[in-house]
């Protein structure tokens, strides 16, 4: 339990960092262009993901399995993109639904929405995304599997024949 509270801290402090770019993002956006609101707060998602994942896989996840980057990748940006509709669905329905559109109420609904979203991120990032390391590779902190004694690497095995070292049998 220690453990989990430790990774949410670590996945609260990239992702209050993470909101803190995203609303900037999305208030510069609005006060400097004529964009619609939740084609700004798209912008500032889309801003934030790139910040969050930075922050996610050199920070809070950064021991976590690092072999599969371009997977990692795909479901980072799959997982964001639910993220994404989930965040700025909320502003959607809040502006144009029900007319809720003076600059607070953007803020205010962009806020809610970066929460509905994280809780759905969290979950994802951490289940699909990075993925936990097996228990040896954590406390050797190496990430491959096959270099600390796995019968899949015959060094391991003092008596396996090792080419390299020795000479070929009769």
């Amino acid at each position: 339990m220690l453990a989990l509270g430790r990774e949410f801290a670590k996945f609260g402090t990239v992702g209050g960092l993470g909101i803190f770019v995203n609303l900037a993002v999305f208030n510069l956006c609005r006060t400097t262009t004529e964009l619609q609101v939740v084609r700004c707060s798209v912008i500032a998602t889309l801003v934030a993901i790139a910040f969050n994942y930075l922050g996610l896989r050199y920070f809070a996840y950064r021991d976590r399995d690092k072999s599969h980057r371009s997977r990692e990748i795909a479901l980072f940006a799959a997982f964001s993109a639910v993220g994404l509709v989930i965040e700025n669905g909320v502003l959607y329905v809040a502006t144009y639904a029900f007319g809720w559109d003076t600059p607070f109420q953007n803020n205010l609904f962009k806020f809610l929405g970066i929460g509905a979203a994280t809780l759905f991120r969290f979950w994802s990032y951490r289940a699909w995304v990075f993925r936990a390391l097996p228990h040896h590779a954590r406390h050797t902190g190496h990430d491959d599997p096959s270099r600390h004694g796995e019968p899949s690497n015959n060094k391991s095995n003092p008596a396996a024949y090792h080419p390299e070292t020795t000479a070929p049998p009769p």
